[in-house]
């Protein structure tokens, strides 16, 4: 064989042998914060390039690497790096933080109504000069929910945007849309606009018009609106149908704080919160503060579990869900006479008539080496077209009725022992129903004892829920894993089946493919429930223009609804301060205001150094007279005691309150709380002789040394005669830092199949569906 042939020959093997030699990583996307004060976008992006220069060695490689730079609002960048040059980066002169960039998840009329905010309380001229910005998957600028007829030119203060592809209004003023990663799924739209649906819900829920004859294929009809319907909306699109990147995240609020936005909506999270530094949500909400913009999170979708809650910075407001007064069930009937309700947001009309019933067992597909094992389950594909054409299948699992649907069924009815009592509605792409698995027995055994077993599923009739308001079961929960001193969640809102708009090229149901079209969805979510607290908040900016974002958030937990505690056995780690309140928040009477100094010294005590607290500040802020220690003397609206097993309860918190009320007015202070615990109030009489004037007082709680205790809790209330102030204090044993997360505990393993969709509608993307993935 000649050389060359021989080299022909070995060609691949070299080949083989380079590349398995190779030590080149992919460079991957990282945030660098540097958090301080901008000083211009063209000076800090020439810096932000200057840096990638020294540390990847040419200007061609810099420019190539840099995706964003943020210098609107705060000072950092985001580029695509390997570990060794981020490490690098990491030890630069001004770097807080070198983040990895990762995608969060999405946390979604009647509601206002239950929440007392009635027509006849809104559209006060100042209203239309509240900005709400939004981070979320974009907006559908068409829908009736977004018409601009009757809009003035946006406010003088804004100065934000529209992005490509989109075309901005008298009500949507700004629209902008991020994808550092630039990578676009089949349904993604390279604009500001939605083709997921959740953005569309979440804008029109906080902000969108009155209109009429709303309803999902005639369900829930009646009047849709936000809670200010003639407030400006800002959206900024940092979510897709495979997630939501944090370097997009911090660049909208860089965008959003610069634009003039007054308040920002947040629906989404990660599964668990992250060091305050760590997380762009909580980097960005920081900076918002600092400019006077609230910003409005929602508190995650991994309830019932405890230490669940996210975006707990204690400079945000984190909402919790609960019910409202009205749900969603769907009825079947057997053909023995039999009729079961089950929970269900169900629009198809079967007019009675019933269809042979099966169980979904007896109908594997074999071909694919299906059994009843799977079939049971109704998984896609793992179903016989043959056996289930034309019949009504009953199913072991709550799933999105595709398999049914792909094999030709008329319907499903559905059992889960994972959903025991389910708390919330899905919708279907089919006639479906979920029952308990107690009437599933019901149903199984009829199925097995009758020669020709039949069924129809009727359309869905919405209930009262005499119950309500109750937090949703997948709502996350508290104590706060990062500062247990500090109570989260905040507040809860209407999170449960809540009607809005909706994209029309979005799924209608929890099944993606599912091709059909709507202009409004009900759907649930901490995504729906952030919102509802966001346009809350912009209804008391409205008549407070000039209040801190502190005050505001005081208003909304003082004022709030009290929840009752015989119905959550976790209490305020469920619900907080209570349910808002819209209308009481404006006048609050007393408010517990923060500044950013206040929340300087809480870093201090947090451990936080004076040379990064520099850094994020772009001030002379210094920790040397600050001792870390507890959180109580930050002016937070509420009270949190953790106390480690076996110690004594005790504890003394110092708070002052602003006088927004009558000039003169004194208010009392009253304490509920379990008798084995002390508290006492100094003084507990509080004279004011102007608006505008501050007194401080102490709360010093006392109490027997306590282990493996779950959460104790009351309140301390301040009246007047006019106002009720109350805040809620809780007492509770808790390692700081402590999980709790049996999915990442090894010790606890159970024997599993995987089910995995085949992709994500809105609630397989918030993380609600998260159980389903794996059967047991």
């Amino acid at each position: 064989m000649s050389k060359g042939g021989v080299l022909f020959l070995l060609y691949p093997l070299l080949l083989l042998a380079l590349v398995l030699n190779c030590q080149c990583e992919e460079r991957k996307l990282h945030i660098v914060y540097m958090g301080n004060k901008p000083e211009g976008d063209a000076s800090l992006a020439s810096a932000h390039h200057s840096m990638l220069h020294k540390v990847l060695g040419s200007p061609s490689s810099a420019k190539e690497s840099l995706v964003h730079s943020y210098g609107r609002s705060f000072n950092g960048f985001a580029a695509k790096l390997t570990k060794e040059e981020a490490t690098r980066i990491s030890d630069m002169q001004g770097v807080v933080s070198v983040i990895p960039n990762r995608q969060y998840k999405l946390h979604t009329t009647r509601s206002w109504n239950f929440l007392n905010l009635t027509v006849n309380k809104v559209g006060a001229p100042q209203e239309s000069n509240v900005i709400i910005g939004l981070l979320d998957t974009g907006i559908w600028p068409e829908h009736p929910s977004f018409n601009d007829t009757g809009y003035g030119p946006p406010p003088a203060k804004w100065k934000g945007t529209c992005g490509a592809n989109f075309t901005c209004t008298n009500k949507i003023i700004g629209a902008r849309y991020y994808n550092s990663d630039g990578e676009y799924y089949e349904t993604d739209i390279p604009s500001p606009r939605d083709s997921e649906g959740h953005g569309t819900h979440t804008s029109s829920t906080a902000g969108g018009n009155e209109v009429s004859d709303a309803s999902y294929y005639g369900l829930a009809e009646g009047l849709a609106r936000g809670g200010v319907p003639s407030a400006r909306i800002a959206v900024y699109k940092v979510c897709w149908s495979f997630g939501c990147g944090l370097a997009d995240i911090l660049k909208a609020f860089d965008d959003a704080i610069a634009d003039g936005v007054d308040i920002i909506s947040v629906s989404l999270g990660g599964d668990e919160p992250d060091d305050y530094f760590d997380d762009p949500i909580a980097i960005g909400s920081f900076h918002a503060m600092r400019n006077g913009i609230l910003t409005s999170n929602s508190a995650g979708n991994s309830g019932p579990f405890p230490v669940s809650a996210s975006n707990v910075a204690p400079w945000s407001l984190t909402v919790a869900a609960s019910t409202i007064d009205r749900k969603f069930v769907a009825r079947l009937q057997l053909g023995n006479g039999l009729i079961l309700t089950g929970i269900s947001i169900n629009n198809f009309d079967l007019n009675g008539t019933s269809y042979p019933l099966i169980w979904g067992g007896s109908a594997p597909n074999y071909t694919i080496g299906s059994s009843s094992d799977y079939s049971k389950y109704c998984l896609p594909g793992a179903m016989s077209t043959d056996v289930v054409a034309g019949k009504i299948v009953f199913c072991e699992a709550l799933y999105d009725g595709s398999g049914i649907l792909l094999a030709n069924g008329i319907g499903t009815i559905m059992a889960d022992v994972l959903v025991v009592d389910p708390d919330f509605a899905f919708t279907f792409p089919l006639p479906a129903t979920l029952i308990s698995p107690e009437d599933g027995h019901k149903v199984l055994d009829y199925i097995r004892s009758t020669d020709y077993p039949t069924a129809t599923i009727f359309v869905s009739d919405a209930w009262e829920d005499a119950m309500a308001p109750i937090v949703v079961s997948f709502s996350s929960r508290g104590p706060n894993a990062i500062t247990p001193d500090i109570l989260k969640p905040d507040i809860t809102a209407p999170g449960v089946d809540i009607l809005a708009a909706w994209s029309p090229i979005a799924p209608p149901s929890i099944y993606y493919d599912d091709k059909r079209s709507t202009l409004f969805n009900i759907i649930s979510g901490t995504s729906m429930s952030c919102p509802h607290a966001s346009g809350a908040a912009a209804y008391v900016k409205a008549v407070h223009p000039n209040w801190s974002p502190a005050a505001i958030k005081s208003a909304l937990m003082t004022t709030a609804h009290v929840m009752d505690p015989r119905k959550q056995p976790d209490l305020e780690f469920a619900y907080g301060s209570g349910q808002i309140n819209p209308v009481a928040a404006r006048d609050p009477g007393l408010i517990f205001d923060i500044s950013e100094s206040d929340y300087i010294n809480f870093l201090c005590k947090q451990g936080y150094n004076t040379s990064t607290l520099r850094l994020v500040t772009g001030d002379n802020s210094t920790c040397t007279s600050t001792t870390p220690g507890r959180a109580w003397d930050l002016n937070y609206p509420s009270f949190s005691l953790y106390v480690l097993d076996g110690q004594k309860i005790s504890g003394t918190f110092t708070r002052t309150v602003t006088n927004v009320g009558a000039a003169n007015s004194t208010y009392t202070a009253s304490v509920f709380m379990p008798t084995t615990i002390g508290v006492t109030v100094e003084p507990s009489v509080l004279t004011f002789s102007s608006a505008g004037q501050t007194i401080s007082f102490t709360v010093k709680v006392d109490g027997p040394a306590i282990s493996q205790q779950p959460i104790m809790s009351g309140a301390i209330t301040w009246t007047d005669g006019n106002h009720v102030v109350r805040t809620p204090l809780a007492v509770y044993n808790y390692i700081p830092g402590a999980p709790y997360n049996l999915e990442s505990d090894t010790s606890y393993t159970t024997p599993a199949k995987k089910t995995v969709f085949k992709s994500s509608s809105i609630y397989h993307e918030n993380g609600i569906m998260r159980h389903l993935k794996t059967r047991p």
